[in-house]
C-alpha cells in the first residue's frame, strides 16, 4: 500500500473492517455475474471483464485489511431480509448481485478516501464499468425477450383496456404496444403505468407508441416510432442502449433507413387496409415478401391482420405479426391470442425442420 495517505486516525479499525467486508462483497458479486456470462451466455468478453475487476479488487485487499476482520463480533451477520432469501428467476438474481457490487464499490470509494485515495479512484472507475455490464446484461435479456416474441398486440382506447390486455397475456402474449393518440396525457400516463405492471407480471415487454417522453417517464421497455415521429437515433440518445426501439416502415427505403439508424425491430405494412391508417394505401404482401428476403433484424407484419388472413401473411414470408382489432375487438381475446400464437409456432417449427434438412 505504498504511497497511501492514511487519514483513518482513531477510527482505523472500523474503517479497515468496512473496507475488508466490501472488498469481499464486491468480489463475490462479480463472481456470480461472471459465472453466468461464462457458462450461460458463453460471452468471454463480459466474463473476462468481471474476472479482471475481481483480480483488481484482490490487489487492494491487503493483509492489514484482512487482519481487521472480526466475524464473531460483526452484528451484521445476523441481519437478513426475506427478499434476500428467495430469487424468482435468474434475472432477479443477476440484478441483485449487480446492485450488491455497485453498492460495495460506492462504499469502497468513499471510505477508501480515508485509507488510500488511489484505491478510491480505482473503485469509482470500476463502478462505471459495472454499469456497462449491467446495461449489456439488461439489453441482452430484453433482446432475448424480443427475439422470442412473435405476436405483438397494439392497443386501441377501450374502457376494458386492462382486461383485454390481461386476457391476451393469459393466452401467451409477450409483447404489447400501448397506442393512444387522442387521450389526455394524464390518462395515458395512468394507463401506461398500469400496463407496464401488468405486462411485467406476465414476463412480457411493454412498448409505448410514438411518445419517447412517456416511455421514459414510466421506464417502459422501449418505444415504437412512426416515420413522422422522433428520429430513431435521437430516441436512442434519450432512452439509452438498453431500451428497445421499433420503427414503422412502408417500403424498402424506409426499412433500410430504420436499420441504419439503429432500430431493434421494424413494422412492415400496412399489409391490408385498416381504419387505423385511413387514407394510406396498403403496402400489401409484396412488401412482406421483400422483408422476408432482405430484413436482417426482427420485423412484424402489421395492418388488418387477424385469424382469417394470418396464414396468408405467413405464407408470404412473415414470422411475426402485430395485431390490433383482431384481439382488441375479439369476444374472447385469450382464445384468439392462443390461435394466432399457434399459427406462428407452426411456422417456426416448419422453419426449423427445413433448416435441418438444409444442413
Amino acid at each position: 500500500m505504498s504511497g497511501k495517505k492514511n487519514q483513518a486516525g482513531s477510527n482505523e479499525p472500523a474503517i479497515y473492517r468496512i473496507l475488508d467486508a466490501n472488498l469481499d462483497r464486491a468480489r463475490e458479486g462479480l463472481r456470480i455475474i461472471e459465472e453466468w456470462c461464462r457458462f450461460a451466455l458463453n460471452n468471454s468478453e463480459w466474463a473476462e471483464e468481471c474476472k479482471n475487476m475481481r483480480q483488481e479488487l484482490a490487489s487492494w485487499h491487503s493483509p492489514e485489511l484482512r487482519a481487521a476482520r472480526d466475524t464473531m463480533g460483526d452484528v451484521g451477520t445476523e441481519l437478513s431480509h426475506p427478499r434476500e432469501e428467495v430469487r424468482q428467476d435468474v434475472e432477479q438474481l443477476l440484478q441483485a448481485n449487480i446492485c450488491r457490487v455497485e453498492e460495495a464499490l460506492r462504499v469502497l470509494e468513499e471510505y477508501g478516501k480515508l485509507y488510500n485515495p488511489e484505491m478510491a479512484k480505482a473503485c469509482k472507475q470500476m463502478r462505471y464499468r459495472v454499469y456497462t455490464i449491467e446495461n449489456n446484461l439488461l439489453a441482452y435479456q430484453q433482446g432475448k425477450q424480443l427475439g422470442n416474441a412473435f405476436l405483438c398486440l397494439i392497443t386501441t382506447p377501450s374502457e376494458n383496456l386492462l382486461a383485454i390486455v390481461e386476457a391476451a397475456l393469459q393466452g401467451g402474449l409477450s409483447l404489447v404496444q400501448y397506442r393512444d393518440k387522442n387521450s389526455d396525457d394524464l390518462l395515458r400516463l395512468t394507463y401506461a403505468y398500469k400496463l407496464k405492471e401488468l405486462c411485467h407480471r406476465y414476463d412480457a415487454l411493454l412498448m409505448v407508441n410514438d411518445r419517447v417522453d412517456l416511455a421514459l417517464a414510466i421506464d417502459a421497455d422501449g418505444v415504437h416510432l412512426g416515420q413522422q415521429d422522433f428520429p430513431v437515433g435521437l430516441a436512442r440518445d434519450i432512452l439509452g442502449k438498453k431500451k428497445i426501439i421499433g420503427c414503422s416502415t412502408t417500403n424498402p427505403e424506409e426499412m433500410e433507413r430504420a436499420i441504419n439508424d439503429g432500430a431493434d425491430y421494424i413494422g412492415v405494412g400496412p399489409v391490408y387496409a385498416t381504419p387505423n391508417k385511413q387514407g394510406k394505401t396498403p403496402s400489401g404482401l409484396e412488401y412482406v415478401k421483400y422483408a422476408a428476403q432482405n430484413c436482417p433484424i426482427p420485423w412484424y407484419a402489421i395492418g388488418g391482420i387477424d385469424t382469417k388472413n394470418i396464414n396468408e401473411v405467413l405464407s408470404a414470408g412473415a414470422d411475426r405479426v402485430a395485431v390490433v382489432r383482431g384481439i382488441m375487438q375479439a369476444e374472447q381475446p385469450t382464445l384468439v391470442t392462443q390461435y394466432l400464437i399457434s399459427q406462428l409456432s407452426k411456422k417456426q417449427t416448419i422453419r426449423r425442420v427445413e433448416s435441418k434438412k438444409g444442413t
